[in-house]
């Protein structure tokens, strides 16, 4: 199975190719630059390097969100399109599992998590075999941790905010909480693509974002409705 995985979802972009299982070209970069205009160049020079053209792709995967609104709207969009143009079916794998999976060696609870503004963060909690313990949620990440405490067990937290939490974490938790070195932080589109070479693929047109809440501006809309 060949299948191209797509990752826009947050501020890392990412890009990779699996051929029959293996990982034959990968294209990540962590910088402040706009994914809409990177992104299908990006796909280009991969496909090129490994000696793929789009009729031999079996598959596509795309992460889905939580994350940036605008991120997940320009991953999905193209994953879909070309999906449709080719004939081939899109898989849609969790933003939050892709990060999960960095720490699957890990003997204890995973913790990845995204950052969301206002102390708020996208999280969720899983075991090292990736099954949820808890559901991938947008709470604020003070209150969350303190349910991890609860616990009793080892942490590892992933994320490519951790700087912006780190020491809160330390705080809450102590030792209980385990913060791996830098690269371990950010998702690999080759592990979203073997993530979906595993799953069955749905319909193409029920295959949406998970945001987790709703963007701000639809909030702010609905409230207006609501004072009329």
């Amino acid at each position: 199975m060949n299948v191209l995985a797509i990752d826009t979802s947050n501020y890392v972009m990412g890009v990779a190719v699996i051929r029959d299982g293996a990982v034959v070209g990968e294209y990540v970069t962590n910088i402040k630059k706009n994914h809409s205009i990177r992104l299908m160049p990006a796909i280009d020079q991969v496909m090129k390097e490994t000696d793929m053209q789009p009729s031999d792709l079996d598959r596509i995967a795309v992460a889905h969100g939580p994350g940036s609104y605008t991120g997940v709207r320009i991953g999905l969009t193209t994953a879909k399109t070309m999906a449709w143009s080719l004939g081939i079916p899109v898989v849609g794998v969790s933003s939050l599992e892709a990060v999960a999976r960095q720490g699957v060696f890990f003997q204890g609870y995973v913790c990845p998590f995204f950052d969301a503004r206002r102390g708020l963060v996208y999280t969720g909690l899983y075991r090292s075999d990736m099954t949820l313990e808890k559901d991938e949620t947008n709470v604020l990440m003070e209150n969350w941790l303190h349910q991890l405490k609860e616990l009793d067990e080892p942490v590892l937290f992933l994320s490519q905010d951790i700087a912006v939490h780190d020491e809160k974490i330390v705080e809450i938790l102590g030792d209980q909480a385990v913060l791996p070195k830098a690269p371990y932080h950010y998702a690999r589109p080759a592990i979203i693509g073997s993530i979906a070479e595993e799953k069955e693929p749905g319909p193409l047109h029920d295959l949406v974002p998970n945001y987790l809440r709703i963007p701000e501006a639809e909030a702010k809309w609905l409230e207006q409705q609501g004072k009329k």
